[in-house]
């Protein structure tokens, strides 16, 4: 063993709980090894990557910021439709940074590697095909695409094109998700039936009501490149502006933003291409600000029986106004235990199984028949089953945390730049990227017109006849 090596292990080891018996593998936090050991090597000149961000809201800083903690990186430039974000990158990335609110002049620069997509859901796909035609990598947020039928254009273009495209949904770079997937392929909760996702908010900017600066004008935002692409023209509304979440026009609404997240997160740990049947429902209960998404969400989705996993059903919800307060959980269960998920740093197992025998009495037609008949049955069925066979096997819970310092959203761009200098395969591809994000944006469909959504996963189309 390397000494680098003992020194991850001494160092993180610990840190992953395991209270259950050794496991049979330990990929996901090998892969973790490898990453601190790399991280650890100096970055040649010839390995350095050069981004460039379009998109400086809430996202495109945050991604930015990550992307830089990454070896070898350098920002060349940042866009945006906004002045003032334009001078704030100058404040954090440097003075020397190129700014501009038009993405050609991005676009169009030799010394750029790499552009981070980080614009409203609107954007995404247009964007993205440019820059894989100018030969840039991708790094796009979520949801890759506004409507269903950009998804396979964009999946061409990357094949076309053959850029290196990463979708930005974090949590299928974490180790945890890693170890989750690894664990249900074992059989550590039998076999799976249900899941039930959500996300809980309870405040004004976990609702996107953001803040808008006071210098927000026609001066400051180019309004009429922000609305190019819509057929109908709106007058300057800094609320569709900087709170573009809450509008159809521009995002993709509580399913776009976070069924989205977990969804991929589901995809990743159970090797799913898709469902096959969505239905939403949803309302706008609290949050009644000139929005035109709902602020509450509920999805039921079917997963057919496949070769990637058995049949499952799913059961999505937000809430915007929830009186549980704020926070995130997947709860996976199986037929032989349950495995919550409360974020990508990780998760307990808790195991339950059936007893060999079924049971007599107790809430039971046993206890309606005479007590001779009891008394033969109850001989009857202790000559069938042993005092093991009666018993539910006692089996302790396994409990899977991260290494502390742990970043899943730095190993998520990590992984990204490996693609781009090594060749290696990014781990959220566009049709993954699609493929988590189609269900999603069936949801809006089911909601906006009240309809059962029938999904081809295989294809990625939707079918007009269920």
């Amino acid at each position: 063993m390397s000494s680098d090596r003992r020194k991850f292990l001494k160092q993180f080891g610990s840190t992953v709980v395991l209270s259950s018996a050794a496991l049979s593998s330990f990929a996901a936090l090998e892969a973790n090894e490898r990453r601190v050991l790399q991280a650890q090597k100096r970055v040649s000149p010839n390995d350095k990557i050069r981004v460039a961000t379009i998109g400086m809201g809430i996202m495109g800083f945050n991604d930015t910021r990550t992307a830089l903690s990454c070896p070898g990186v350098e920002l060349v430039g940042c866009c945006d439709l906004y002045t003032g974000r334009l001078d704030h990158a100058k404040e954090l990335f440097g003075a020397n940074i190129f700014t501009t609110k038009n993405r050609h002049e991005i676009l169009d620069r030799k010394d750029v590697d790499a552009i981070i997509i980080a614009t409203s859901d609107n954007w995404h796909s247009t964007i993205a095909i440019e820059a894989m035609r100018k030969g840039k990598a991708v790094y796009s947020e979520k949801p890759m695409v506004h409507y269903l039928s950009e998804g396979l254009g964009e999946i061409k273009v990357q094949q076309e094109t053959k850029a290196v495209f990463q979708v930005g949904s974090q949590r299928v770079s974490s180790i945890a998700f890693q170890k989750a997937k690894e664990l249900l392929k074992e059989g550590a909760i039998g076999q799976i039936n249900c899941i039930e996702a959500s996300f809980n908010r309870q405040s004004a900017l976990g609702a996107w009501q953001y803040t808008i600066p006071l210098d927000a004008s026609l001066q400051t935002v180019d309004w009429e490149r922000y609305q190019a692409k819509e057929t109908v023209k709106r007058a300057y509304d800094p609320n569709r502006f900087f709170r573009w979440r809450n509008y159809r026009e521009y995002g993709t609404g509580v399913a776009g933003d976070l069924f989205v997240h977990l969804l991929s997160g589901i995809h990743f740990i159970t090797g799913s291409k898709g469902p096959s049947k969505i239905y939403s429902i949803g309302e706008l209960a609290y949050w009644k600000d000139g929005r035109n998404v709902p602020d509450v969400m509920n999805a039921v989705i079917q997963y057919p029986d496949s070769k990637e996993h058995p049949a499952f059903e799913v059961s999505l919800r937000v809430n915007f106004v929830s009186g549980d307060g704020e926070h995130s959980s997947t709860r996976i269960t199986g037929t032989e235990g349950v495995m919550d998920l409360s974020d990508e740093n990780g998760f307990t197992i808790r195991k339950h199984k059936m007893p060999v025998a079924p049971g007599i009495g107790g809430w039971d037609s046993f206890n309606t028949y005479t007590n001779a008949m009891q008394k033969e049955l109850m001989d009857d069925y202790n000559k069938k089953y042993s005092a093991t066979d009666q018993q539910s096997p006692s089996q302790p819970n396994i409990t899977y945390a991260v290494p502390e310092g742990y970043n899943t959203s730095h190993e998520h761009f990590a992984n990204f730049f490996d693609s781009i200098r090594n060749g290696t395969p990014v781990v959220e591809d566009a049709v993954f990227g699609f493929r988590a994000a189609a269900p999603a944006l069936a949801c809006n469909e089911s909601y906006f017109h009240n309809k059962v959504i029938h999904w081809d996963a295989e294809n990625m189309r939707m079918k007009e006849n269920g």
